[in-house]
């Protein structure tokens, strides 16, 4: 898969394992402006996000950074010899994400993450501390993140598999990932292994003290409301965002409540809140 007309690669090895990651910065104009960091899902990657972190940039007046994970778009492929450690998301969290910030000049960013991105957002802000790591994040949005294993889940993920073995969604990946086996492979080996159905970051969730926004469809078809639900138990100062007749995407499915909902909360830790349905 060629990489993206913006893309540049960052060489990285954060605990001596080297890898080169595609990344782009959007609206890198407003360089004296805090800085949005997208994190993609786990079939995603910079090209999957489409156009909405030029139109929240946009929005504002921010600049961007949108990056694929080792593995994903046009990062360097995973060894195929090599799984998906069950660790994976805590890893990006706490040793790939501040590698690439600390190389790109990003500290205090604001995370936005989808789905596997979104939980990646929950445990940086979980666990990379204020006081110590420029890489600790100003603030969270995640959007259809999870914080343990639901049946739905899987349900949601072997309906995956079917349509990657059997279906057009292989050939769709294909045009996004230089290794589209390695990526659904991968992600799917993992969250179907046995081993991981008890899976949960809930005991991290009470260490979020930055400010956060939770954002689920009410039809997402990979989680019930409980996963944001839970998130605000344990870390009170989230707020919550309910979209109707919305599945796992909110950010595609439903961009112009997304992006109100998302504005409204970042400018309202500066301002009174503007006039949007958060819970």
């Amino acid at each position: 898969m060629p990489p993206s007309a913006t893309s540049a690669f960052v060489i990285l090895a954060p605990q001596g394992r080297k890898q080169t990651l595609e990344y782009a910065w959007i609206n890198a104009a407003a360089g004296c402006s805090p800085t949005l960091v997208f994190l993609h899902e786990g079939l995603g990657s910079v090209a999957l996000w489409r156009d909405f972190p030029k139109r929240l940039c946009a929005r504002l007046g921010w600049r961007g950074l949108v990056y694929s994970r080792r593995g994903y778009g046009a990062s360097s492929p995973r060894p195929h010899d090599e799984p998906l450690p069950r660790h994976y998301l805590r890893r990006e969290a706490v040793e790939v994400l501040p590698a690439l910030l600390a190389a790109l000049g990003v500290a205090r960013p604001w995370l936005i993450g989808h789905s596997d991105g979104g939980t990646i957002a929950l445990l940086a802000a979980a666990l990379l501390s204020p006081h110590r790591d420029a890489a600790s994040c100003s603030g969270i949005v995640t959007l259809a993140p999870h914080y343990y294993v639901e049946d739905v889940c899987l349900e949601g993920i072997r309906r995956a598999a079917a349509a990657f073995e059997r279906g057009d969604l292989r050939a769709r990946l294909a045009r996004h990932h230089q290794d589209v086996d390695g990526v659904f492979h991968g992600w799917r080996d993992v969250w179907l292994d046995p081993a991981y159905r008890d899976w949960s970051i809930e005991a991290e969730l009470c260490r979020i003290t930055c400010p956060a926004l939770a954002i689920q469809g009410d039809a997402d078809e990979y989680a019930t409301l409980e996963q944001i639900n839970g998130i605000k138990r344990q870390a009170p100062q989230t707020k919550l965002c309910v979209l109707p007749q919305c599945g796992h995407s909110p950010h595609l499915q439903l961009p112009e409540p997304t992006l109100d909902a998302i504005e409204a909360f970042i400018r309202a830790q500066d301002q009174n809140p503007a006039s949007v349905k958060l819970l």
